[in-house]
């Protein structure tokens, strides 16, 4: 985990809302698994869980999107970012704490 984090860079909640209320295009992308995604999620957030990531990330999200990761405290989150980057993603952000910071936070959720 260390060195996944040490190859990703994580951004705080507070910089990830504020992507959120920008609506830039940014997308976010859950990789919780769907009894996580079922208790709530951000809303329009792309989701596929961290199992699946590497073989149909490819078909939702191009690869020159500017891209928001989390999962439910931040850990898969970043583990994801990187095997993204190794995929060639360029601009992917892990969201710190995850989505128990969101909601404490006070993000938007849906579901």
């Amino acid at each position: 985990m260390d060195e996944a984090r040490a190859r990703i860079r994580e951004i705080s909640v507070r910089d990830a809302m504020e992507r959120y209320r920008a609506n830039d295009g940014t997308v976010f992308f859950d990789v919780r698994d769907p009894n996580e995604v079922n208790l709530g999620r951000v809303p329009s957030a792309v989701h596929i869980s961290r199992g699946n990531v590497e073989s149909k990330v490819e078909a939702v999200i191009p690869r020159d999107a500017h891209v928001v990761i989390y999962c439910a405290r931040g850990n898969r989150s970043a583990l994801v970012a990187d095997v993204m980057q190794e995929m060639g993603y360029a601009d992917v952000v892990s969201m710190a704490g995850g989505f128990a910071a969101w909601v404490d936070g006070g993000g938007d959720v849906e579901g």
